[in-house]
Order: structure tokens, then sequence, then C-alpha cells
């Protein structure tokens, strides 16, 4: 889902409200650990895309590291990040620290050689103190040029999509709960039909991305009816796009976005209604949907852009597992990995930096950060909400990446998209799984 990566930290900022551009002093406590060295005078750069908002805040908690060493940390941050980091790492310009939005970008530049391993003891730290855990580390191992697996990239702020957007208030007058399985969420869909209500809102139009609303349904109900393992070799094609396991996701799909009783203007608006009109009907009188299935960024294009969610009008929840397949609490989403593109004694200080709660808690007590640290403290959390996904991810048993980003370009921003709307507008799951597979032959 590479149209939104560049939305959800503005968005999702403003779907909080909290404004500003000078944070309160978050370093009370600059390190929980004790020593982490004395470096002063010394200079550790970084690069990412991170800017705005997002950049104020990386630097408001970075300073906490700075108070503690001594060191400073000079961050660059650019839209045209990737671009700019993969001809610095190739030119012998590395910056010392990379942060990486993308999985498959990092373990290219790792399988060229410009990245530096984080140790197995990072990685065991990580597999330990993560929701999720192994996921984590999982995402980043990397093989080299020699093929030799090493641990590179460290997860730090992390996107949930496993999200149901809904109105607390139409679900107390209605008298529903929230379903803690798929098949509860299943039921209530069709007790919100026999009572007159629809329950959904789903759009995918998106200008030259449309489609992709659908690929993001796709990977969560993947996760939810074929085991992790079946995820990622779907990723990677290993599993192939026409297999059982992908038709049947899809199948389970279009239970919810081609049934007329189902989806706010019947199933036929689906591929025509806009991404960010969809939530909107959550707000009518009469509302048009009860439930909206979206990432956190989703709340930025609500009408009032987020303050629902503020004055208590919309909220979310966990987008649920079948209590039948036994997967346990599978999480989808996406993050920033952060690696190591120059070593120094103070650059390893950093990384040993991020495994403190506190370098967590100082980015989450300002807003939007949403960390898998299970030592970070859930009451550092600004808002109700994001406590709340906050607690999602903690609690996941396994978390996987988005796979429209892990995927070709010619696949996740290209067949895979433009099938899924041509599923939505009608075409069969097997003629759809069999034409992105053919896409698949077709770059390999």
């Amino acid at each position: 889902m590479k149209y939104t990566r560049n939305m959800i930290g503005a968005a999702t900022f403003a779907s909080f409200l909290l404004a500003g551009s000078a944070y309160a002093d978050v370093c009370d406590t600059p390190s929980k650990l004790g020593d982490l060295g004395s470096f002063p005078g010394e200079v550790i750069t970084m690069q990412g895309s991170m800017l705005g908002t997002d950049q104020e805040m990386l630097e408001a908690t970075f300073s906490c590291f700075e108070k503690a060493t001594g060191a400073t940390i000079q961050y660059s941050g650019s839209r045209d990040f990737a671009a700019l980091v993969v001809a610095d790492l190739r030119s012998n310009n590395a910056p010392n620290i990379a942060i990486f939005p993308q999985p498959g970008l990092a373990a290219d530049m790792a399988k060229e050689g410009h990245l530096v391993p984080l140790g197995d003891d990072m990685a065991d730290w990580m597999a330990e103190n993560y929701g999720a855990g192994s996921s984590w580390v999982d995402l980043g191992t990397y093989a080299d040029a020699n093929g030799k697996e090493n641990f590179y990239g460290f997860a730090y702020k992390m996107d949930l999509k496993s999200l149901v957007w809904y109105s607390p208030e139409q679900f107390e007058d209605n008298g529903y709960e929230i379903p803690k399985t798929m098949e509860e969420l299943i039921e209530l869909s069709d007790q919100m039909v026999a009572d007159g209500n629809t329950p959904w809102c789903i759009g995918i139009e998106s200008g030259n991305a449309t489609g992709w609303t659908a690929t993001d349904w796709m990977e969560d109900l993947m996760l939810r009816t074929a085991s992790p393992s079946k995820y990622d070799q779907w990723v990677s094609n290993e599993l192939p796009f026409n297999s059982p396991e992908v038709i049947n996701a899809m199948e389970v799909f279009g239970k919810f976005s081609r049934n007329d009783d189902y989806v706010a203007g019947g199933a036929s608006s689906v591929a025509t209604t806009s991404f960010g009109d969809a939530p909107k009907g959550l707000f009518t009188s009469p509302p048009s949907c009860m439930m909206h299935r979206q990432a956190s960024f989703i709340s930025g294009f609500f009408p009032k852009k987020g303050q629902e969610v503020a004055d208590g009008e919309a909220d979310a929840f966990y987008f649920p597992p079948y209590a039948s397949k036994n997967l346990g609490n599978p999480v989808l989403g996406a993050g920033t990995l952060y690696t190591m593109t120059k070593d120094s004694p103070a650059t390893r200080a950093f990384f040993k930096f991020l495994t403190e709660a506190s370098a967590h808690e100082a980015w989450m007590q300002q807003g939007v950060l949403l960390t898998a640290h299970k030592g970070a403290s859930l009451d550092a959390y600004a808002t109700p909400l994001l406590r709340k996904q906050g607690e999602i991810l903690v609690n996941a048993t396994t978390f996987r990446f988005d796979a429209s980003d892990l995927m070709p370009g010619a696949i996740g921003a290209g067949a895979f998209w433009s099938e899924m709307t041509a599923f939505a507008n009608g075409q069969d799951a097997q003629t759809t799984a069999d034409n992105i597979q053919a896409a698949w032959d077709a770059i390999k």
C-alpha cells in the first residue's frame, strides 16, 4: 500500500489534534539503563523520510540521548529519501543511521554490503521484549552479499492497519457489542442488516492507486485464514497467487464487499467510492454505515478532520481473528526500520538507547508513535485511542508488513491493485488470481 505511506504521519497527527511545534521536555530521565557512554562533541548523522511534525517529535525524543551522552544527532529528512540514501551508500557517503520505511530497500542495501549488522544480542532482545517479537526480528533480518543472514533493522515507530472504525453512539443506541472474533463480526454484520442498518462503508477508488484498499483487506484476511508462513510464501510468490489459500481469502473479502446488503451504496459502488470519502458514512444522519475497516491514518479524512475521535464520536476496535482457525492475534501494519550504515561507538550507544522503554515513552507522550515494546508504559500514550492501538500491537502474536509494499512494484503497485479493482467490479476470484499470477510469471 505504497500510496498512503506518504500520508500517514500528517493525517494521523491531524486526527488526534496534537498541536504545537515545540514539545515539552520529554527527557526528565534520559536513560533508565544507566550509563550509555560519554561522547561529547561526537556527531551521529541520520537520514530518513520523516518531515514536519514527525521530524519535530523525532528530534525532541532523540534529544534525550543527546542529554545522556553529550553526542549530537544530525537528522536529515527528505521525501526523496529512498533515492538519496541509495546514492549516498553507493558513493561511500553513508550516514551513521538510515531509517527505512520499507524493508525491501533495506534488504537490497544489506545484500550490497552497505548495512552493518546490529548483532545477535540485539535480535534476541527484540524477540524477548517486543509483542510478536520474532516477527519484528524477521522483518529486519536480511542476507548479505555472501548469503549470510544478519539482523540489521531495528523496528521503531509502527503503523497499525488492522482496525475497524465505528460510532460508539450508534453501537450503544442499537445495542451492538464489539466483536471479539471474526465469527462474531460476521454475526454482527448480519444483525445490522436484520435491523435495517448497513454494516460497512467500503471504497477503493484512489486515482492512479485505485485498488490499494482492497489489497489491505486481502492482507488482513490472509493473516486470518492462512498461517503466517503461508503469508510469507504468498509475498514472495512461493505460494502462487492463484493458490487455494489466496483465492479463499479473496472470496472472504467478497462476502463483505460484494454483498449489496453489507455495503453502503451497494457492491457496485465499492470501486468508484474514494477511500477518503468512504468513512464519512459513519457520520451522516442517519448513518449510511456502521463500520469501516481502515488503518490508523484514516481519521484525518473524517468530516471534521479527526475531531470526531477527540469528541468521542468515533472509535476503533481490532479487526478480529477467526476463533475456529486458531491463528492467534495477527496484526497487519507497517513501520520504520533503523539501520546502522556507518559504525561508531556512539552509534552503537544510540541503538542501545532504542531498547529503553523511555526512548519509546518520550515519543508516545507527544503523540502518533505506536510501539510493540512490552516494557513501555501504556499510560504514556497521549490519547485513549493510541493506547488501545498500542495494546493491540503488544498483544499481537504475529505482525506482518503490508504485503503490497514487499512485492515487486509491478505486482504490489500494479497487477494487485488493478485486478482487485476488477474483482470489485464483478470479476470472479479465480480469474483475478490467475491474472495476478500471470503478471508474476511475466517478471520472473
